[in-house]
Parts: C-alpha cells; sequence; structure tokens
C-alpha cells in the first residue's frame, strides 16, 4: 500500500504541474486581457514567469528553503546525536542520507525540502532539540524522511514555485494598472460592449479568485500529505507512541519566530498556531488532534 501511494505521488506530481500550469496560463490570459490590452501578451508572460520560477525552485530548492527560514548545516561533530537519528531513519527508509540543518528558534518544529531523495534535506529547530527525547525526536525525524521518501517534497516544490508565479503575475496586473496601465479600448471597440463587459468580469474574478483557488489547493495537497508522512513514520520507528507524543508537545508551544510564511506547509505543525479557519479550507495542516487518534489506532 506505501509504495502504491509513492508511484501515486509521482503520477500527482506531473498532475498538479500540469493543471497549475493551465491555471497560470488562464491567469496570465486574464491579466494580460485587463491590464495589458493582450491576452496572448499575457500568456507569453505567464508562460516565461512561470518557467523561470519552477526552475530557480527545482534546480535549487533546498539552498531556496533553507535560506528563506534561516536555517544552518550542520555536521556529525555539532550535532551527533540528531545526525545519527537522521542517519537511521534514512537507513531503514533507504535513501540517501539527507543534509541536516538547524533553525535557531525556541518553538519545536521540523520539516524537510529537496527535489527528489539525493538533494533532499531536514531541518529542525533548537526548541524541538531541547524539548523532545529521542523517542519523540526518532518519529519526528522519520515523519520527514517519509516525506522525502514518498516525494511529497518534489509536489511541494512545484505547488509553491507556481503559486510565487501566479501572485507575481497579479502583482504585476495590478501595478500596471495603477501606474497609468490597463485596458484602452478605441471607439471602434465599443461596437461589442455588451461582450467587452462580460469579458472583462470573467477576466477580473479569474485575477482575484484564482490565487485564492491556488492556496486552498496547495493547502488541500498539503494536509493529504500529512496523514501518509505520520503512517509512514510509525512504519519506520515501529514506536507510535514516539510521534504521538512529540505531536502533543508541539502543539502546546509558542509560535515561531524564524519560520517563512510560504513555506508553512512544509513545517511538520503550523508554524504559526493561527486559529482553524472556517472549513479547514486554508489550514497547511490537519488538526493535531487529528493525527494523534489515527496514529493511537495503529
Amino acid at each position: 500500500m506505501l509504495y502504491q501511494q509513492i508511484a501515486s505521488n509521482k503520477r500527482k506530481t506531473i498532475y498538479v504541474m500540469v493543471g497549475f500550469a493551465i491555471l497560470v496560463l488562464f491567469i496570465g490570459a486574464a491579466v494580460g486581457y485587463v491590464f495589458y490590452n493582450s491576452a496572448t501578451a499575457g500568456v507569453v508572460m505567464a508562460a516565461v514567469i512561470a518557467a523561470i520560477y519552477m526552475g530557480m525552485m527545482i534546480a535549487n530548492s533546498t539552498n531556496v528553503v533553507m535560506g528563506m527560514n534561516h536555517a544552518t548545516e550542520v555536521n556529525e561533530s555539532s550535532y551527533p546525536e540528531l545526525w545519527h537519528i537522521v542517519e537511521d531513519m534514512a537507513l531503514v527508509a533507504k535513501i540517501p542520507m539527507p543534509k541536516v540543518y538547524i533553525v535557531d528558534d525556541p518553538s519545536p518544529n521540523a520539516f524537510a525540502t529537496g527535489n527528489s531523495p539525493k538533494n533532499a534535506a531536514v531541518a529542525v529547530t533548537t526548541g524541538i532539540l531541547s524539548r523532545l527525547n529521542r523517542e519523540e525526536l526518532e518519529g519526528v525525524i522519520g515523519h520527514e524522511v517519509s516525506h522525502i521518501r514518498n516525494y511529497d517534497i518534489r509536489l511541494s516544490t512545484i505547488a509553491l514555485a507556481l503559486s510565487s508565479a501566479i501572485a507575481m503575475l497579479v502583482n504585476l496586473g495590478m501595478n500596471s494598472f495603477w501606474w497609468g496601465g490597463g485596458r484602452r479600448r478605441s471607439n471602434d471597440d465599443n461596437d461589442n460592449g455588451g461582450l467587452e463587459i462580460i469579458l472583462m468580469l470573467l477576466s477580473l474574478v479569474l485575477v482575484i479568485l484564482g490565487p485564492i483557488a491556488t492556496t486552498i489547493a496547495q493547502l488541500a495537497l498539503s494536509r493529504n500529505r500529512e496523514y501518509l508522512a505520520d503512517a509512514s513514520s510509525v512504519e519506520l520507528t515501529r514506536n507510535p507512541l514516539g510521534l504521538i507524543n512529540a505531536l502533543k508537545k508541539i502543539s502546546t508551544s509558542e509560535p515561531m519566530k524564524a519560520a517563512d510564511p510560504s513555506s508553512a506547509a512544509l513545517y511538520i505543525s503550523d508554524p504559526f498556531k493561527k486559529k482553524r479557519s472556517m472549513a479547514h479550507l486554508f489550514d497547511t495542516h490537519p488538526p493535531i488532534e487529528d493525527r494523534i487518534q489515527r496514529l493511537e489506532k495503529m
């Protein structure tokens, strides 16, 4: 079942890439139509921006994400216990040893990043090292290593890159509007005034709601992957109590100070401790209570 899920995640990577790419192009067309008087120009601009973001994030995702979260790479001599736990979990998961990073923050949390198991990395906060015992830390590292093994990180990287491209497109359009751009139709275009208004309204709706829909889809993917990583961690450690107790400690901790908002979905728990949103549409993680209940049944 687990290996079927890994294969499914690989397929989802392609589906998400195609779906997000189509959405980027549609939003680009809408931005071009509304603000630059040319849907074609908007599509071309969207394709170029998306390609740049994709290339940057996929080729250098580890360094980019670690830099955004102020993480510092460490070695075996400086953090031997952490290093050996990561090494053990990687060995059991049958993946290459990930790089190890530390985030100087008193709130306990952790995340993994990297486009594939060959160039992955695991980061933990100083807070998690000071508050969790070895058993609990193994559960957390098992969770993060499972993200790497299950190819969850590649999916997150693609979603993050294309979401950033959409945000940039909308910002470009709005900046053009405020600086005197926008559509200027000649009098000859007035003959199709009704159709023109409809197209304008549809384009504006797409520009406004597109980023929201993208965020909801991105967060939904993140929530589903957390359940899988929890289960995979138990498979690696053979000890659900370690992760259960770790999640309990993490859930009652203070918000992080150093986390980057765009990377929030990568963490094992919401680093900002935001209140649950309506219908959970904008939650980056499933409720910890639900995750613990699932683990207790294993």
